[in-house]
C-alpha cells in the first residue's frame, strides 16, 4: 500500500524492528545499497555480483557476471545509482555501468589492477570516476577514471609531521565525507588522516590533518549522511563515536574531534564486525563478531543508550548497512551468506480507500441513526455533489519529497531481460 496512506507514525519511525525478508542468490559477502534506495547490490564469493530489486521486495534486477573471478571485497554505488565500483581479491578494481548490465563484462567501463589485494574502495559522492582504494601491506591509492589508462595518486599513512619508523603504519579504512570535499582514512595503528580533495581533480589529495584515534588497529569509518557524527570501528573492542567539527569554515589546525560516546560489551567483550549510521546520525547499527551472537545491536547516539537488539537470524552476521530511505538495515551471515533484512511493518489501513470502513474486533450490534433514513430533497444532495467536485486536481506536478521526507531524486532504471 501506499505511504502516504500508512500510519503516519509508523512511516516516520526511525529505525527498524521486524526481521521482513532474508535473501538466498549466492554466498553474499559484502552489501551495498544503492543512494535512493531502490537497489541492493551484494558481492559474492564467486566474483559475481547479485543486484536485487527492492520495490519487487528482492527479485533478481542483474546478476554482473565475468567481471571478478575471486571474491568481492567492497562496493560501492554512485549518487545517481547508474555506476557500481567493486574490489576483490583478484587485485582488480572495476567500475561498471548498470545501463549495459545486460551485456556482461562489457558493462565494465573502466578497471585498474592493483600490485596486491585491496581492503576496499570507496567512489567520491558526485564523481562517479574518482575513487579511492586501501590496500593491503601497500600505502592507500586515489584513482581518477576518466583519463586512459587511469591516473593513480600515492597517498601518504604515516601520520602528518611525523618521521617514518621501521613500523609501518598501514591504512585499513577509507570514506569521503557527504560532500567530497575530503577524504579520511583510518591506519593500523589508530590514527587517523584526513586528506582535502581538489576539486577539479588535477591535483592529488593532500593531507591537512592528523590524529589519533586509539591503540589498536581501525577496522572501519562511517560518516553519518548529515556529515554531522563519525563512528570508529577499532580493534580494542570499542565503537568511538566522534562529533565531527566545522570543516569548511575553520582551519584545519582548529579542528576539533570530540569522542562523545563508546560503545563496547562490556560483559562478553565482543569485537564488533561493522557500523551503520540512519540518516541523521540519532542512532547506529552495528554487527558482533562470535559465534554466539546472531543479533544486531542499536544505539540511540545522543544518550548512547542502547535502544534495541534486532533479532531474526540464526548465524554471525558480518556487513551491515542501513537503507534509510525505506527504513531498512540489510546485513550479511557468514556461514550461509545470506542476506538478512529488517524493516517496518505497517498495519492494513483500509480506511485510507474507504473513509467508511470501519475495523472492529468483534460483532457490534448496529444502532440507527437519528436520522440516516430522513427523506434529503434530491437538489440539495447535487448541490453538496458539485461543491465538492469544484476544485482542481493537479496530476502533473511531481512530489519533491517521499512519505519520509526525503527529496525526490531523478531516479535509474536498471534494465531487465524479461524473456531470459
Amino acid at each position: 500500500m501506499n505511504l502516504t496512506l500508512q500510519d503516519p507514525f509508523a512511516v516516520a519511525k526511525e529505525f527498524p524492528d521486524t526481521h521482513v525478508n532474508t535473501l538466498t542468490s549466492g554466498h553474499s559477502v559484502v552489501i551495498q545499497f544503492s543512494h535512493n534506495g531502490d537497489y541492493l547490490a551484494s558481492g559474492v564469493t564467486d566474483g559475481s555480483i547479485v543486484i536485487y530489486d527492492l520495490s519487487t521486495h528482492g527479485g533478481v534486477a542483474a546478476h554482473l557476471t565475468g567481471g571478478h573471478v575471486r571474491p568481492v571485497t567492497s562496493l560501492s554505488w554512485s549518487r545517481c545509482g547508474r555506476y557500481l565500483l567493486s574490489t576483490a581479491r583478484d587485485w582488480r578494481c572495476k567500475l561498471w555501468d548498470l545501463s549495459r548490465a545486460l551485456e556482461g563484462a562489457e558493462a565494465v567501463t573502466a578497471e585498474i589492477k592493483f600490485d596486491g589485494p585491496a581492503w576496499m574502495a570507496t567512489m567520491h559522492p558526485y564523481e562517479h570516476q574518482w575513487m579511492a582504494a586501501s590496500l593491503i601491506d601497500q600505502d592507500p591509492v586515489f584513482i581518477d577514471f576518466s583519463s586512459s589508462p587511469p591516473v593513480v595518486h600515492q597517498l601518504a599513512t604515516d601520520p602528518l609531521g611525523s618521521e617514518p619508523k621501521p613500523e609501518k603504519h598501514v591504512t585499513l579504512a577509507v570514506t569521503f565525507t557527504p560532500s567530497g570535499r575530503y577524504l579520511l582514512t583510518g591506519t593500523s595503528k589508530g590514527w587517523m588522516n584526513i586528506f582535502e580533495v581538489d576539486e577539479t581533480g588535477s591535483k592529488p589529495p593532500h593531507l591537512v590533518r592528523s590524529f589519533k584515534v586509539c591503540n589498536g588497529n581501525i577496522k572501519s569509518l562511517c560518516v553519518s549522511a548529515n556529515g554531522r557524527k563519525l563512528a570508529v570501528n577499532s580493534s580494542d573492542r570499542i565503537i568511538r563515536q566522534i562529533n565531527m567539527p566545522d570543516m569548511y569554515n575553520t582551519a584545519p589546525d582548529d579542528w576539533e574531534f570530540e569522542v562523545e560516546h563508546k560503545y563496547q560489551d562490556v560483559v562478553n567483550r565482543l569485537q564488533w564486525n561493522s557500523v551503520a549510521f540512519n540518516h541523521n546520525g540519532e542512532f547506529l547499527c552495528a554487527s558482533s563478531f562470535g559465534n554466539s551472537s546472531h543479533d544486531l545491536y542499536l544505539w540511540e547516539t545522543h544518550m548512547g543508550s542502547l535502544t534495541k537488539i534486532l533479532e531474526g537470524s540464526s548465524e554471525e552476521l558480518v556487513d551491515v548497512k542501513w537503507n534509510f530511505r525505506r527504513c531498512m538495515i540489510g546485513s550479511t551471515g557468514l556461514d550461509s551468506g545470506h542476506i538478512y533484512l529488517w524493516s517496518v511493518t505497517f498495519p492494513q489501513k483500509w480506511s485510507a480507500l474507504a473513509p467508511d470502513f470501519v475495523e472492529v474486533e468483534e460483532n457490534i450490534e448496529y444502532q440507527e441513526g437519528e436520522g440516516e433514513f430522513d427523506i434529503v430533497d434530491d437538489s440539495e444532495l447535487d448541490r453538496k455533489r458539485q461543491e465538492q467536485q469544484d476544485y482542481d486536481v493537479d496530476i502533473l506536478t511531481p512530489e519533491t519529497t517521499d512519505a519520509r521526507g526525503f527529496e525526490l531524486e531523478p531516479r535509474f532504471v536498471i534494465p531487465i531481460d524479461y524473456y531470459k
